[in-house]
């Protein structure tokens, strides 16, 4: 079928040169997304949008082609993958720069917590490394620290949090924790 063939159908609204049109330019349109970082679903969807652009274009009878209709349907893919590889690009970056304030907002943590642990007594800082860092149970902190038993630990490690807790607190806002 001849270009100007196609382009006075669909001028009459004949859907079939649609599927005539897909079924031609297919391999050729898909294999463009797929070869820049595009998967086959996205491929088909890209070409099923231009071929839609196109339609709307040919049908509405504005369109004055000044080259071969596969040629332009290319160039429509061309843009609109263009245009999805940005929108992830954008959603990417916003993605990591989410990322980022969590990790240093999560280490800032980690360093108030640690510098508030060192603050506490020899014993209560190996109950709590012991116990939050090197999951240890209760029976082995209580053997380790010569405890009379598991019980003992349990009770010491409340202890022991509390202070952290009380210390945390007379140091730093709630705020300094939710901002």
């Amino acid at each position: 079928m001849k270009d100007s063939e196609i382009l006075e159908r669909i001028k009459l609204g004949d859907e079939a040169v649609l599927d005539y049109l897909y079924k031609k330019n297919f391999k050729m349109m898909t294999k463009m997304v797929m070869n820049n970082n595009g998967n086959e679903d996205e491929a088909k969807d890209i070409y099923q949008e231009a071929l839609i652009v196109f339609w709307q274009k040919a049908s509405s009878g504005n369109l004055t082609l000044s080259s071969k209709i596969s040629t332009f349907i290319y160039s429509i893919c061309q843009n609109l993958w263009r245009k999805e590889l940005e929108r992830k690009s954008r959603f990417s970056m916003e993605e990591r720069d989410s990322e980022d304030f969590y990790d240093a907002d999560r280490k800032e943590r980690i360093e108030i917590i640690n510098n508030c642990i060192s603050q506490l007594g020899e014993t209560c800082r190996k109950i709590l490394s012991y116990y939050y860092f090197d999951n240890l149970s209760m029976f082995d902190i209580a053997e380790k620290l010569g405890f009379a038993n598991a019980d003992t630990a349990k009770t010491k490690k409340y202890k022991c949090k509390k202070e952290l807790d009380e210390l945390i607190k007379s140091k730093y806002k709630a705020s300094d924790f939710l901002d």
